[in-house]
């Protein structure tokens, strides 16, 4: 059976003057799932989202939120989402109840209904007992609830979050997940954007990884790393000026998929590790190259990563203005 399509985005490409922030991007995402964008800052993650929100209009191609033109139509799709920004729009002075108040005023909410949607999203969000404190007393994962409760407010078809878990700490951030889980078990439609694979891999039905304007893979995290196919070898290497001669020596065995030299070693795709291994330690001491570390593991998020762009999730991007 087809599911039902809550968002589609067809040869979407956005450019600042001569820059190109997304290109000719093309993907689906289908009602009640968590759809995910990943990739490093400047990836145009950013661009992409603002762009199904109304905030932007794109170059060329086109983009709908359930049914509706992002371009001509924005003033319904507006009525149909809610958005919570990676920066956060916090008074410092005003209460968790006074935001939210003062944000059902501008979405023209009445009196009553406005007390009833504040009343059960304070308790949703666990702030009822802080929503009379200034939210300078916030900690930063009260904060971020408060955000996200300030998104909810309207009562959206869709909740579009823009790194909700950016700068937290790691207690802060496994509770806002369990925040986006219990909203989707709900049937709520969620797009978000992250540059954490963690985050992405637990949360994410399906993501589309972004690199330089570019949608490099696309699918379920899981069905992401059965994809990449073969299990990973790493070496860490005590001489680093031997990783060449042994990537060379590698190269094209039969149990080896792929070769790929590293920072301190070597990061081998193999078929079979059983197989591979003594090859691998064969070489090695053939060459003279001392082995300081083993690692043996199933594909992750990051290897998809690797393989697909050609370099880290956490190695810095030099080239890219952040967009």
């Amino acid at each position: 059976m087809d599911r039902a399509i809550a968002i589609q985005v067809s040869h979407l490409t956005k450019t600042y003057d001569a820059q190109t922030a997304v290109s000719d991007l093309s993907f689906q995402v289908y009602v009640g799932e968590i759809f995910g964008l990943l990739g490093p800052n400047g990836a145009g993650k950013s661009t992409t989202l603002r762009t199904l929100i109304t905030l932007l209009t794109p170059t060329s191609g086109t983009a709908s939120v359930l049914g509706h033109d992002t371009v001509r139509e924005s003033d319904v799709v507006r009525q149909l989402i809610g958005y919570v920004p990676q920066e956060r729009a916090i008074d410092r002075f005003l209460t968790g109840r006074e935001h939210l108040e003062l944000l059902g005023a501008l979405y023209h909410l009445s009196k009553a209904e406005a007390t009833k949607r504040i009343g059960e999203l304070l308790k949703l969000v666990e702030l009822e007992e802080a929503a009379d404190r200034p939210a300078k007393t916030y900690s930063g994962g009260m904060k971020r609830k408060l955000d996200i409760a300030c998104g909810l407010l309207p009562d959206p078809k869709i909740l579009f979050l823009d790194e909700p878990t950016l700068g937290l700490d790691v207690q802060s951030r496994l509770r806002i997940w369990d925040y986006v889980r219990m909203l989707k078990a709900r049937g709520m439609t969620i797009v978000m954007t992250t540059n954490y694979l963690d985050e992405a891999d637990q949360l994410c039905d399906r993501l589309a990884i972004i690199d330089v304007g570019k949608i490099k893979a696309l699918g379920s995290p899981a069905e992401l790393k059965v994809g990449l196919g073969g299990d990973i070898v790493s070496l860490t290497l005590k001489d680093l000026t031997k990783i060449p001669a042994l990537v060379s020596a590698l190269t094209g065995q039969p149990a080896m998929r792929t070769v790929k030299a590293t920072a301190i070693g070597l990061d081998i795709r193999v078929d079979s590790p059983e197989k591979a291994l003594p090859a691998i330690l064969e070489s090695a001491n053939r060459l003279d190259c001392r082995l300081e570390f083993i690692e043996y593991h199933r594909p992750r998020l990051d290897d998809v990563f690797i393989a697909h762009t050609g370099r880290s999730m956490t190695e810095s991007v030099q080239d890219i203005q952040t967009v």
